[in-house]
C-alpha cells in the first residue's frame, strides 16, 4: 500500500514539473533573489565597454608644454612693467638752464614797504580775531545766566530752551585770510584740457 502510495505520488508530481512556463518563472525568482544578495556581483554587468585611450605623440606634447613655458615667461616680463605717473616727471624741455627766470630783485624800499604791509596786516586780523573772541565769550556768559535764572522760574520752558537745535547744521564760516582780498577779481571759469595718456597692458599671442 506505502509502494503503490508512494508511486501515485510521483505520478501526480511529473505533469506539474512539465507545465508550460514553470521552469521560466523559477529561473527568474532565483535571478531576482539572488540580485538582492549579491548586488556588487552584478555591477560589472551593467557598466558600460571601456573606451580606447588615444594615442598621443609625445612630441607635440613636449611641444605644447614648452609653448605654455614660453607663454608663462612672456607675461611674467610684462607683468613687471609699470604704468608711469606723468605728474612726478619733468619733462625734458623744463630742464633747460637757460629758460629759467632770473628772481626778480626788487629794491630796498619795495622790499620794506611789502614787510611792513605784512605785518600790519597780521596785526589787523590778530585784533579782529581777539574782538570775535571776546564777543562771543560774553554772549555765552549771558546766556549761561539766563539759562540759570530760566530754570528757577520755569524748568518746563528751560527744557525746551535746551534742546537741540537740528537747524543749525551743517555749519560754515570763514576764517581769516592770508592776504587781503583783491577788487574786482575775476576768478577762471575753471575749463581745461585732459591731456591724460591712456596706458594698455600689451597681450602676448600663442
Amino acid at each position: 500500500m506505502a509502494a503503490a502510495a508512494l508511486g501515485a505520488a510521483s505520478r501526480t508530481l511529473r505533469p506539474a514539473s512539465r507545465l508550460v512556463g514553470a521552469w521560466p518563472t523559477q529561473t527568474r525568482d532565483a535571478h531576482e533573489r539572488g540580485s538582492l544578495f549579491s548586488f556588487w556581483g552584478l555591477v560589472p554587468m551593467r557598466a558600460e565597454p571601456l573606451r580606447k585611450k588615444k594615442k598621443v605623440d609625445p612630441k607635440k606634447d613636449q611641444a605644447a608644454k614648452d609653448r605654455l613655458k614660453k607663454r608663462i615667461r612672456r607675461l611674467e616680463k610684462a607683468s613687471q612693467e609699470l604704468i608711469p605717473i606723468e605728474d612726478f616727471i619733468t619733462p625734458v624741455k623744463f630742464l633747460n638752464k637757460e629758460r629759467q627766470r632770473p628772481p626778480v630783485e626788487l629794491p630796498f624800499e619795495e622790499s620794506e614797504r611789502r614787510a611792513l604791509l605784512l605785518k600790519r596786516w597780521s596785526l589787523y586780523k590778530q585784533r579782529e580775531h581777539e574782538m570775535e573772541r571776546s564777543a562771543i565769550r560774553s554772549l555765552l556768559e549771558a546766556q549761561e545766566e539766563a539759562l540759570q535764572e530760566l530754570r528757577l522760574s520755569s524748568p518746563e520752558l528751560h527744557a525746551e530752551a535746551t534742546k537741540r537745535d537740528p537747524s543749525l547744521f551743517p555749519f560754515e564760516r570763514q576764517g581769516p585770510d592770508y592776504t587781503p582780498p583783491i577788487s574786482d577779481y575775476q576768478p577762471p571759469e575753471g575749463r581745461y584740457q585732459d591731456i591724460t595718456k591712456v596706458y594698455t597692458q600689451v597681450e602676448f599671442k600663442k
